[in-house]
């Protein structure tokens, strides 16, 4: 018999293990393609390709010094009455007129669109900032946008489920009108409902970097601190409502009081990615206002160790100390708010007040 010569039975196995193989391909759920990049929600790349895709990108130019830099979202913190309002539009200033305030240098060097959102200032308020009788009005660059709320607006509010919802298309189609490169929002506290909680600070800082992303915006967020601990230096702490802003921050920088030379105030780094640290606590930048012709603004001192502009604590007099945290006690404080106000450990204030029995 020829050994090419195959069996019907042989025939049949086959036949039956060709027709099984098909059938597991037609039942097997095939793998859809793959949609465009470009609309996942995550953009997955091996980590070489990512560092391919930025080899010889240059380094984020400055817009403050390395305080604030393009394209990050920036954090502007201090306490009422220091002059955040002032500073921020002094930078927004040079970044339209190709200036910097030394050692805090511009280096994008054009002129950028800058939309500022004013949620401070009334016009007549904003406007006599920058009036003087002498030289007349500021001259501000035609690249310089300002936007005030307006409390009686009611065209589209309806057409969302949330007011922040509102709020987010208006600024977004500011931006789109102005062709801002920079927005500075002054300040955070007029933006939603509330930022002392999780859920409202992470949708707002969500809704900041998902413009910032769109439009490749650079982005500077004026806060508030709370009353805070004057004998202690500035920290991520002292922003006020949740941590969480500070955490999708890409940089921050604070605005301190000195108490070792009145009218002195300092600009503390308190973070950064882009650029190393440079004015931290070792190295704070001594500011003072003045008003140039008709251009409020910061000039820089100098540089100084933070320690030498915080309060001392009150432990040089005892007899006045003592007194102060009995005076205190009778006005109903517990022991940590008077340690808060002396600068000394609360256990300190405790012992003291059980000597004199209050």
């Amino acid at each position: 018999m020829d050994s090419n010569f195959l069996r019907p039975i042989e025939i049949e196995m086959i036949r039956s293990s060709i027709n099984r193989a098909a059938s597991r391909r037609i039942n097997t759920p095939q793998p859809k393609p793959a949609p465009a990049e470009a609309n996942n929600l995550l953009q997955t790349k091996k980590a070489g390709d990512w560092m391919l895709q930025e080899h010889g990108k240059p380094a984020a130019k400055q817009l403050f010094g390395s305080l604030w830099t393009e394209h990050e979202l920036c954090i502007l913190f201090a306490d009422t009455n220091l002059g955040k309002s002032i500073l921020a539009v002094q930078i927004a200033n040079s970044l339209t007129k190709i200036c910097s305030t030394a050692p805090f240098y511009n280096n994008l060097g054009a002129s950028a669109s800058v939309l500022y959102l004013d949620f401070e200032l009334s016009s007549a308020q904003f406007s006599s900032r920058y009036y003087s009788p002498q030289w007349g009005s500021y001259l501000f660059s035609e690249n310089f946008y300002r936007s005030e709320f307006n409390p009686s607006a009611t065209a589209g509010v309806t057409s969302y489920p949330e007011y922040n919802d509102f709020m987010h298309r208006e600024i977004e189609a500011a931006v789109q009108k102005t062709r801002a490169q920079a927005l500075i929002i002054d300040n955070i506290t007029y933006m939603r409902s509330g930022t002392s909680h999780v859920k409202d600070a992470m949708a707002l800082m969500k809704m900041l970097k998902a413009l910032k992303t769109k439009y490749q915006l650079s982005v500077l967020v004026l806060a508030h601190t709370p009353k805070r601990n004057p004998h202690k230096p500035l920290t991520v702490n002292d922003l006020q409502g949740s941590k969480m802003l500070i955490n999708f921050a890409d940089s921050a920088f604070a605005i301190g009081q000195s108490h070792s030379q009145p009218g002195m105030r300092y600009l503390k780094q308190i973070k950064q990615r882009n650029y190393k640290e440079e004015y931290g606590e070792n190295n704070i930048a001594l500011i003072s206002l003045e008003n140039h012709l008709n251009f409020l603004r910061y000039k820089f001192e100098g540089f100084a160790p933070e320690r030498d502009h915080i309060r001392r604590p009150e432990t040089g007099n005892k007899s006045h100390l003592h007194k102060k945290i009995i005076a205190l006690r009778q006005k109903g404080h517990g022991l940590r708010k008077i340690a808060d106000e002396v600068g000394v450990h609360f256990t300190t204030v405790g012992k003291i007040l059980k000597k004199q029995e209050v």
